[in-house]
């Protein structure tokens, strides 16, 4: 595969489109060989086949400094858990899953409170039961919990500074993986993934033709 001549999209692309679930290179594959690129087209050749070759190691390297970021900040870790909360409170599933493992909580210690999380009844319209019923979580509308969650984990993240030790430890996550793969040299297997890529690559289009 010529990676001089693919662009910055052809590259996102082929990240979303990858396996992700490969597991990483080996460590002293991954910090072997460095050189200095002889060209912006080389530079631009061998960043690209990086990032796609060590796409795992990368994405492992920037978590583990997330991770460090994370730990000088213990309240930004419950800010973080609370915003994916109210994030993952806006999917239907995950909202009548929590409500209901809630619910079955409650129900062992209090079955009168349990009683009044049950989820509304459905609305009847002209003698049918309506389609469009709005979700509750533990007998509440879900704006309730997603705006309490948001407005608690902008309040952690505020006291705590967490936002900043996020932007710095990314800036410094990026800025490793910007210098690995500009100066780690592709090598044969790199070479030979690409290889394989680009095979699959064109047989995707011959299929499709």
């Amino acid at each position: 595969m010529d990676w001089g001549s693919v662009t910055a999209e052809d590259l996102l692309d082929a990240l979303r489109e990858v396996d992700w679930s490969l597991p990483p290179r080996p460590l002293p594959e991954f910090f072997s060989r460095f050189t200095v690129p002889r060209s912006y087209a080389k530079w631009s050749s061998r960043l690209k086949c990086n990032l796609y070759y060590y796409r795992t190691n990368y994405f492992i390297m920037i978590v583990v400094i997330l991770a460090l970021g994370f730990l000088t900040r213990p309240l930004a870790i419950v800010a973080a858990l609370l915003t994916n909360l109210s994030i993952a409170f806006l999917n239907d599933s995950f909202a009548g899953t929590f409500s209901e493992k809630v619910t079955r909580t409650v129900r062992q210690f209090s079955p009168h409170l349990a009683a009044k999380m049950r989820p509304s009844l459905t609305p009847v319209i002209r003698g049918r039961p309506s389609t469009k019923r709005a979700v509750h979580i533990c007998g509440r509308p879900r704006w309730v919990f997603v705006l309490i969650f948001s407005a608690a984990s902008l309040v952690l993240w505020f006291v705590s500074c967490g936002l900043l030790t996020v932007l710095w430890a990314l800036v410094i996550g990026l800025s490793a993986t910007l210098l690995h793969a500009s100066f780690r040299t592709p090598n044969l297997k790199a070479r030979l993934n690409t290889f394989r890529e680009e095979f699959r690559a064109v047989w995707r289009n011959y299929s499709e033709l």
